[in-house]
């Protein structure tokens, strides 16, 4: 399936630099997820964040990484075994409360988001909130399930924008291989968001890129933070880095005159 290059969301020309999770770098370290981070990384220049989501007991979407709550906030628990009453207490790094989907959406009108669909029990509120909200536009929605990304797609249709699941990421790795047996053509998807290597396999490399390239797809790069990787991806044509360095990534980007002049 050939990514829609009318969409909104590619608009503007590659490569897409996505701060990962927001700005959590300098005096935003352990803040991650939070409504500062992406404030931050819009502020420095991002145009595409990348982020999580999770709901509560009471179906309201929440933008977080984990399953619970422990790691990054001062409270302990499964997210959907509590209600949005009690996770809203939670604070990231102690500092921030957790947020809501739509209030992020609501904060930066400007921001495109990518966001990792985390669970099943959130796909049909995340839908909801984009259809509240008119946000299909400038959401592109990621997942680690085929299954769950199937759902995606039947529920919001073409308008949303949607990343390759692993079986269909591993279907254009293996075009990459064998492009006679075409079995790229059986991706469904229109963003290849992929990491660098998935246990001993390398996956981005000439014979991927070019795979993707001839199904239509963008290929993002995540999670990478090395300036040299990060010069020799965009060497190799990927279309978007995703980066917990953000400060790193907009400094290659700038240097190779490709940060966005606005």
């Amino acid at each position: 399936m050939t990514m829609t290059l009318t969409h909104p969301y590619l608009a503007d020309p590659p490569p897409r630099a996505f701060a990962h999770r927001g700005w959590h770098v300098g005096d935003l370290s352990g803040m991650e997820n939070s409504l500062p981070a992406f404030r931050r990384a819009v502020a420095e220049g991002y145009r595409y964040v990348e982020t999580d989501v999770h709901v509560t007991s009471d179906g309201t979407v929440v933008v977080h990484h984990d399953a619970t709550l422990d790691r990054t906030t001062d409270r302990t628990g499964a997210i959907l075994e509590q209600p949005w009453s009690v996770v809203r207490r939670a604070k990231i790094g102690g500092r921030e409360p957790v947020s809501r989907l739509e209030d992020v959406l609501e904060e930066l009108p400007d921001a495109f988001f990518n966001v990792d669909v985390k669970s099943d029990a959130a796909v049909e509120p995340f839908v909801r909130v984009l259809r509240r909200q008119r946000a299909f536009e400038r959401v592109a929605a990621a997942a680690f399930s085929d299954a769950r990304l199937t759902r995606l797609r039947k529920l919001a249709g073409p308008r949303l924008l949607t990343s390759l699941g692993p079986r269909s990421a591993a279907l254009v790795r293996a075009d990459g291989w064998f492009p006679f047996l075409r079995l790229g053509s059986l991706s469904r998807g229109a963003l290849a968001q992929v990491p660098l290597r998935q246990g001993p396999v390398t996956v981005v490399d000439k014979a991927f890129v070019a795979a993707a390239h001839r199904l239509g797809l963008e290929v993002h790069t995540w999670t990478i933070n090395d300036r040299e990787r990060m010069r020799s991806l965009l060497d190799l044509g990927v279309h978007g880095i995703v980066t917990d360095r953000p400060d790193v990534l907009r400094e290659v980007l700038i240097e190779r005159g490709s940060w966005p002049s606005r």
